[in-house]
């Protein structure tokens, strides 16, 4: 089946293509979307590669039951192939109704073969395959039909190598330990919780500047951003379009007491306070209300001491130079917030992080396991 000139829209054809693809050891899998004003992405186009040359593009706007897909992507006997596969993932998980199974992250997968973790396919393909891809499409509307024949050559490019590019990338890690170091990691993607984002209470974790705040200031900024995140999903807007982040880190360091406060100290918008005013201003009262041990800990020092600065530089040229002789990216250890994290907790001065540190489990430990030993308290 080579159907990239023309859309999947009937639902026997859908279940055509899903009944070869599950004779597929590996398929490939892509999504197009419109995200502008809206809560979550528009899901516009569904790319399948069962090779190079048969590629299906199943159009969901057509189709109102996406199940039969889900299926295949559910079936964990069948590899599904994604590059960057994180928010494709969770588009597909809210289209089917399922979590898909059995994942191929190429970006990720690079970063076990001697390459960057961060690469865009277009840049693995050519490094791995001297083919170039086209970015004409990029920033296309993907709701808007009929697609032209530019927008499907685009969609199906984008899945046509992948397979190809699994087999490079596989071929290129050296030996069994670290493929199931990627094996361990690619397992994450199985669990919708990897790709999710944080739940509605933890959201304010996500807001930069949430570590200059006391503990009243984080409950304020946690219950707001709760607030807002419902209020976005249940309106389906952006976030932003409800009220800024910087709004709510204003709201939560100077917990304003009335309407013009709202406006003249935090920076809202008349319409905004007109619309959200009161519910804003009930949140800063009940959150000031809550007794301290209900209130967020603030996180710890945010400045490295002298010697811990010195034994980040340590970690990160171990990572380095393990890293390059294992062939694995040093990005994929942890960015730099973690790694400080890390650091406070080994040295003492931050022994409670608010989050749970990656590199204290699974292949990660391992890794570090040289630095753990001649670290510990």
């Amino acid at each position: 089946m080579d159907v990239s000139k023309e859309l999947i829209q009937q639902p026997e054809d859908l279940a055509e293509l899903v009944a070869q693809a599950r004779e597929c050891e590996a398929i490939a899998v892509d999504t197009e979307f419109f995200w502008e004003r809206t809560y979550t992405p528009r899901l516009g186009l569904i790319q399948i590669a069962l090779s190079d040359e048969q590629i299906a593009l199943i159009d969901p706007l057509a189709l109102e039951d996406l199940s039969p897909l889900g299926g295949l992507l559910a079936d964990r006997r069948v590899v599904k192939i994604f590059h960057d596969a994180p928010q494709d993932l969770a588009i597909l998980y809210q289209a089917t109704g399922t979590a898909p199974q059995n994942i191929f992250d190429t970006r990720l997968a690079a970063g076990f073969a001697s390459l960057s973790a961060t690469l865009s396919l277009s840049t693995l393909v050519k490094e791995l395959l001297d083919i170039d891809l086209s970015k004409e499409e990029t920033r296309t509307d993907w709701l808007r039909r009929p697609l032209s024949a530019d927008q499907l050559r685009y969609a199906a490019d984008d899945v046509r190598y992948l397979g190809a590019v699994r087999v490079l990338l596989l071929s290129r890690i050296i030996g069994p330990k670290i493929r199931a170091w990627l094996q361990e990691e690619l397992n994450l993607l199985n669990n919708p919780a990897s790709y999710a984002g944080p739940a509605d209470d933890r959201r304010y974790l996500r807001i930069r500047g949430f570590v200059s705040l006391d503990r009243p200031g984080l409950a304020i900024l946690r219950n707001l951003a709760s607030w807002r995140e419902k209020m976005a999903r249940k309106l389906d807007r952006p976030r932003g379009h409800i009220i800024k982040d910087g709004a709510l880190l204003d709201i939560a360091r100077l917990r304003p007491a009335d309407p013009a406060a709202l406006t003249e100290k935090c920076h809202l918008s008349a319409r905004a306070v007109d619309r959200y005013g009161k519910t804003v201003l009930a949140i800063v009262a009940t959150s000031l209300e809550q007794p301290a041990d209900r209130q967020p800990t603030p996180p710890g020092p945010t400045r490295l001491s002298k010697s811990e600065k010195g034994a980040l530089v340590n970690l990160r040229k171990l990572i380095e130079l393990k890293g390059e002789m294992l062939g694995i990216a040093p990005t994929l250890l942890g960015n730099t917030a973690e790694l400080e994290q890390l650091i406070r907790t080994l040295h003492g001065s931050d022994p409670a992080p608010l989050t749970p540190l990656r590199q204290t489990e699974g292949w990660r430990k391992a890794f570090l396991e040289d630095y753990f030993r001649r670290n510990r308290r």
